[in-house]
């Protein structure tokens, strides 16, 4: 049974914290994947994503995967990947306060957070094995908490293995409510936000403005044509009249 000391609800809070800062719009559910696994000689592993699904008024957006932001808001990478590597660190701390207590060690994570609920799941089996690599703990993890995947043939075989294989696992929920109450998911890079729309603006304007001139040349050109062939043929008159 899960024991929640005052050290893992402080990573709890630091942890939303970091995933409400890393995505630059309004969205309506958050879903992270997060393993740390402990090697010989005190070495420490593991891998983590997450998606977010945008705020919709009508349909289910597409999930957004974490690592996508960066170029699609025009966002620093190298900054915001510090922050995700803040937030993992978090991750792993979570994982000591475990140690400290001397409960089980999960070996995975998933948090999600959704309908103002942050909620964790913990799981304990080993993912060392080589027919649980990287990419099939993918698949089935998008396929569990995003409804992605197992369309094609490979992936239905992996799930249909996973589910025969893993009906009795283990696995630890905490959830509470949300750490912070705010209405404004807008946390971060607000100002490289409205610096790009102002930098976009601004190219815009010049754009206008450089095809008002082009406008202004080229009917200034016409203009002098015109008045050249006014002449030319005011000159023809005079000289038939003479």
């Amino acid at each position: 049974m899960l024991r929640t000391t005052k050290n893992m609800k402080d990573k709890y809070e630091k942890i939303q914290s970091c995933l409400f800062e890393l995505i630059p719009e309004k969205w309506d559910e958050i879903y992270l994947y997060a393993s740390v696994i402990d090697r010989a000689g005190d070495v420490q592993t593991g891998e983590m994503y997450f998606y977010y699904i945008p705020k919709a008024a009508l349909f289910r957006k597409k999930p957004v995967n974490v690592y996508e932001v960066p170029k699609k808001f025009n966002i620093n990478e190298d900054e915001y990947l510090k922050i995700v590597d803040v937030l993992y660190q978090h991750i792993k701390d979570l994982k000591q306060d475990f140690i400290d207590t001397e409960q089980d060690l999960w070996t995975h994570l998933t948090i999600s957070i959704a309908h103002n609920r942050f909620k964790v799941e913990y799981f304990y089996d080993s993912i060392s094995e080589e027919q649980y690599a990287s990419y099939v703990r993918h698949i089935i993890w998008r396929y569990k908490y995003l409804h992605l995947g197992g369309e094609i043939k490979e992936e239905r075989k992996i799930l249909e293995k996973y589910y025969d294989e893993n009906k009795d696992e283990k696995v630890e929920i905490y959830q509470t409510g949300l750490y912070l109450k705010t209405a404004n998911n807008l946390v971060g890079f607000d100002r490289e936000i409205e610096a790009e729309k102002t930098k976009q603006e601004e190219q815009r304007q010049k754009a206008i403005e450089l095809e008002e001139k082009k406008e202004q040349r080229l009917r200034a050109k016409a203009k002098k044509q015109e008045e050249k062939r006014l002449k030319e043929e005011e000159k023809n008159r005079n000289q038939i009249l003479k």
